[in-house]
């Protein structure tokens, strides 16, 4: 088996939805719940109907800021009660990814509720007489998810209201000091996806990307607290972190080995390359 099969494999281990609920929204479906999810469901009648089908948000709340409004409530309660953790950061809620906003609902609680969030992430590049080049950024050690682990230049969730674009725009912003002439050169390379199954629930994701080109006497710098520094990596070097070690938080493997088998790094054409593209973009 190739040694980078094993990252997309940790991100996609939903496996099977034995167990899980549907939930759905105006008829259709948008997330997969736990069976302690929908038992804390049931103390909210009004707004969700549970029967041997699934679940449903009420027919009633027939539009996206009624449902909003609903689910806001809810999560609130949930937070209250330990099973989510609240955010207070709206995320869009689609039934498919070009599909039309049926809802927002609390970032913390996607994935109990098994709902996809959507993210970009940015390749930063530079070209230099000895090859290629990448900003990596070390995320902070006080982070809740992969603290201390290595991250692309920039990468963030795309929040309610917002495109991939704007989000990208406000990310490099705030995460690497990017000035925004800078940042709108990013060119859209493609997307990865997966499904994985944790303690709090499914973490269903999609997750755009993008390459920048940068200057190489362009130095990014953190301008929050999510960033401790910036570190530029000979592309060998973050192929072999990714290859041999795990000190890369879990989704950007996926979105380095996207760019592995664009580079040829990884023959694209080969078995092996064409495995691991197919298991990029399994997970959705």
């Amino acid at each position: 088996m190739s040694p980078f099969q094993r990252h997309i494999d940790a991100c996609n281990s939903l496996g099977s939805t034995a167990g899980l609920l549907p939930f759905s929204i105006a008829g259709s479906q948008v997330g997969w719940l736990g069976p302690e999810l929908a038992r804390a469901l049931a103390a909210h009648p009004r707004a969700v109907h549970l029967d041997a089908a699934g679940a449903s948000l009420a027919g009633e709340l027939r539009s996206p800021a009624a449902r909003s409004e609903a689910l806001a409530g809810i999560a609130r309660g949930l937070a209250e009660r330990g099973h989510v953790r609240w955010r207070d950061e709206p995320f869009d809620v689609r039934a498919v990814p070009e599909g039309p906003v049926l809802a927002t609902l609390d970032r913390g609680a996607l994935p109990a509720f098994g709902i996809r969030a959507a993210g970009v992430h940015v390749n930063g590049r530079v070209a230099r007489s000895d090859g290629l080049h990448l900003w990596m950024g070390w995320r902070s050690r006080h982070k809740a998810v992969a603290p201390g682990q290595l991250d692309n230049l920039v990468a963030g969730g795309i929040p309610a209201g917002l495109d991939e674009q704007a989000t990208l725009l406000k990310e490099a912003g705030e995460e690497a000091s990017l000035p925004p002439a800078l940042a709108r050169q990013a060119r859209r390379v493609g997307r990865v996806s997966y499904a994985m199954r944790g303690e709090g629930g499914v973490r269903r994701d999609l997750l755009h990307c993008f390459d920048l080109d940068l200057p190489e006497g362009f130095e990014p710098r953190p301008n929050d607290d999510e960033v401790e520094r910036f570190e530029l990596w000979p592309v060998r070097r973050v192929f072999e972190a990714v290859r041999d070690g795990d000190d890369v938080k879990f989704n950007v493997n996926l979105v380095l080995i996207d760019l592995f088998l664009r580079e040829g790094l990884i023959d694209p054409d080969g078995a092996e390359g064409r495995a691991l593209r197919a298991g990029l973009d399994r997970g959705c």
